[in-house]
């Protein structure tokens, strides 16, 4: 068994899904590849599976934070020490996975995070989604005391330790993002920033429509508030 898996979560993304696959086998060969299917209602798991990746499958739609910790829980009850997360909606350049792993690897950082804003030809978001971006983006590095420029990336590496943490209840179960980061650091983790490329999605989808940024807005706030609430006991507890 590899030492590094490769998690992909997915929610019908049938149609990019084998290309996803196949250019994470040729970035990081070494890897095996697991896809957590979140009820999709499209050709998703088979074509993943017929790509070479491991599918595990909710029986409906649970939610992004529910889907990635899905994975977690399998790579660390399977031994896994390393993880890359990676998008399936072919955004995220699986040929930055191996620079996104390295310093986890070598063991100078617990956590990685790509950014989108520190390469030179990665796509911008739309102007309210910027917006956002830059609101957390000033909020997380006050709080934790080091420039994070994309803190709403899902592009990201990290050892075991923080897998067995994401792992618990801790974990939110909608969308993780910047309280995780701070989250991380009140436990004691070391975080890395690095540059990665990222593409526009072509397919149109996103989950930050409708009223939905409002919801993401309020909850993220939230969640940092009770986060911050917290000592870095409450955290060091759940290692």
């Amino acid at each position: 068994m590899a030492d590094t898996l490769v998690l992909i979560p997915a929610f019908n993304e049938a149609d990019g899904i084998a290309t996803v696959i196949d250019s994470i086998h040729k970035a990081v060969p070494d890897a095996d590849i697991l896809v957590v299917n979140d009820g999709s209602r499209d050709e998703t798991a088979s074509r993943a599976k017929a790509a070479g990746a491991v599918v595990l499958n909710h029986a409906f739609n649970m939610g992004y934070g529910v889907t990635i910790q899905t994975g977690y829980k399998y790579a660390y009850a399977h031994g896994y020490e390393y993880l890359a997360q990676i998008d399936g909606d072919g955004q995220h350049d699986p040929a930055f996975i191996a620079e996104l792993l390295a310093p986890v690897k070598n063991g100078d950082v617990d956590f990685a995070i790509g950014s989108r804003f520190l390469w030179f030809d990665s796509y911008r978001p739309s102007f309210t989604r910027r917006l956002g971006i830059l609101f957390f983006r000033k909020l997380v590095t006050v709080i934790i005391g080091r420039s994070i420029t994309d803190p709403t990336s899902g592009f990201q590496a990290f050892n075991r330790s923080v897998m067995k943490f994401f792992s618990t209840d801790i974990f939110p179960c909608d969308y993780p993002d910047a309280d995780m980061l701070i989250t991380l650091n009140l436990a004691g983790f070391r975080i890395r920033e690095l540059p990665v490329r990222m593409f526009a999605n072509v397919s149109g989808k996103t989950m930050h429509s409708g009223i939905k940024p409002l919801y993401y807005m309020f909850k993220m706030c939230l969640s940092i508030l009770v986060t911050l609430l917290r000592n870095r006991q409450f955290y060091r507890r759940q290692m």
